[in-house]
């Protein structure tokens, strides 16, 4: 069988290289310092932190990244001077405990202050030239992630030792052009993806900041913004008041039918201001409905009450039964989604985390959503505040599309463009 990928740049067909790890790089010294060692503020020599590698840092790191901490004080080099990390050097997580244990990132753009590898890290320099990119790429793609899995050991903490690493098998085209081409097109994608995070993020910043904006606070009957046109003072009411139903699940569990045409959904099931349902969600039969899943219409808010607090979904006429963690409010006399919004804002988010009950698993009571104040306005304000949400969560939902369409488009190539 020929040793190439699936996807492949026009004009290379040679076949691809294979040697070992142990071959192909030399390992460099780390040091065990702790996240109490490190700080952002005072530069010093920079130190990359397993943890960052697993949670923070992309296959590509920027040497002069801000997200790199320095180590705390004046550091001796000296037993160092060897390990000093450079451009093309690879640090892998050798700790996890997932099985994103033996992470990787390419150091690139190194200039001063210096950087090593720090707390369960393990530095490595290739004995030979590789494209820029390459290797990044190379050792997060299912290929070589899949070479670890036999390698990796413990139950709670899994881990992964140099003489295992040394061992694997490294693939790659003979042709550097070939391997900065790779490199190159997934830098282009990585970047694509970072400007849709970064827009995502002030997206919902900006929603965020406007839901504090739209509706009063601190007592007042009048929000900070306002649409023009409108002027009149808004009324306090408390949320029973302008409600049909307010009233949770089954503080129970079911009988389950595999063949039923009703989802069992509790708290984890709203997402993204909707029910989502999976493969693991269990099905109950239409007999299995409570007289509260039965008052159920296309105007009611459902909201996570156990647990995670405050998540918020809209009913749309899906077949499901609620469970104890999830709460119905089928709004009368108020506007849904003007409602809906007001229920995210920080003043009821805030009255909900103060009246919680329980101890290892908080619960928001009935009564205490019902007693929560909400603001009103009897007017065609209620309306054109829920419109304008609502259009901007579609907006956001629109670059969250984009963004996720991104990642999988990487996904992908991470698996067919390398052997």
């Amino acid at each position: 069988m020929a040793n190439k990928p699936r996807i492949r740049f026009r004009g290379f067909t040679e076949d691809w290289e294979q040697r070992k790890l142990g071959e192909t790089f030399e390992y460099l010294q780390n040091n065990t310092l702790s996240r109490d060692s490190l700080n952002y503020k005072k530069p010093n020599v920079k130190n990359i932190h397993y943890g960052d590698i697993l949670v923070k840092f992309d296959e590509i790191l920027d040497g002069s990244s801000k997200d790199i901490p320095y180590i705390n004080s004046e550091f001796d080099l000296s037993k160092f001077s060897k390990s000093l990390l450079r451009d093309g050097d690879i640090i892998f997580s050798d700790t996890a405990e997932d099985d994103t244990v033996g992470k990787a990132i390419e150091l690139q753009n190194v200039n001063a202050p210096f950087i090593l590898g720090g707390l369960h890290t393990i530095p490595c320099r290739p004995l030979i030239p590789f494209g820029k990119g390459y290797l990044g790429n190379f050792f997060n793609s299912n290929s070589y992630r899949m070479q670890l899995r036999p390698l990796v050991q413990g139950i709670k903490v899994s881990s992964i030792s140099k003489s295992a690493l040394k061992d694997t098998m490294i693939e790659y085209p003979k042709n550097l052009d070939e391997q900065e081409k790779i490199g190159s097109l997934f830098y282009h994608i990585a970047k694509m993806i970072t400007l849709h995070q970064c827009k995502l993020k002030k997206l919902n910043l900006a929603k965020k900041s406007l839901l504090q904006k739209l509706f009063p606070r601190n007592g007042s009957q009048i929000p900070g913004v306002r649409f023009k046109g409108f002027t009149d003072a808004w009324e306090q009411r408390k949320l029973d008041e302008l409600t049909i139903f307010i009233g949770d699940g089954l503080h129970g569990t079911p009988k389950y039918d595999e063949n039923g045409s009703y989802y069992f959904i509790n708290g984890n099931n709203l997402v993204d201001n909707k029910v989502s349902v999976t493969e693991e969600t269990k099905k109950v039969a239409f007999e299995a409905l409570g007289n509260d899943d039965r008052r159920l219409d296309s105007t009611a808010i459902l909201m996570s009450i156990n647990g995670t607090i405050g998540t918020l979904a809209r009913y749309n006429n899906e077949n499901i039964m609620l469970g104890k963690s999830v709460a119905y409010i089928t709004p009368k006399n108020i506007n849904r989604d003007f409602l809906f919004y007001q229920l995210q804002g920080n003043v009821i988010q805030s009255y909900f985390y103060k009246n919680l009950t329980g101890t290892t698993i908080k619960n928001l009571g009935l009564g205490t959503i019902k007693n929560t104040i909400v603001m009103s306005t009897l007017s065609e304000e209620e309306s054109t505040i829920g419109r304008f949400f609502y259009k901007l969560d579609q907006y956001i939902t629109l670059h969250q599309r984009k963004l996720e369409r991104l990642q999988e488009v990487k996904k992908g190539l991470l698996q067919k463009m390398f052997v």
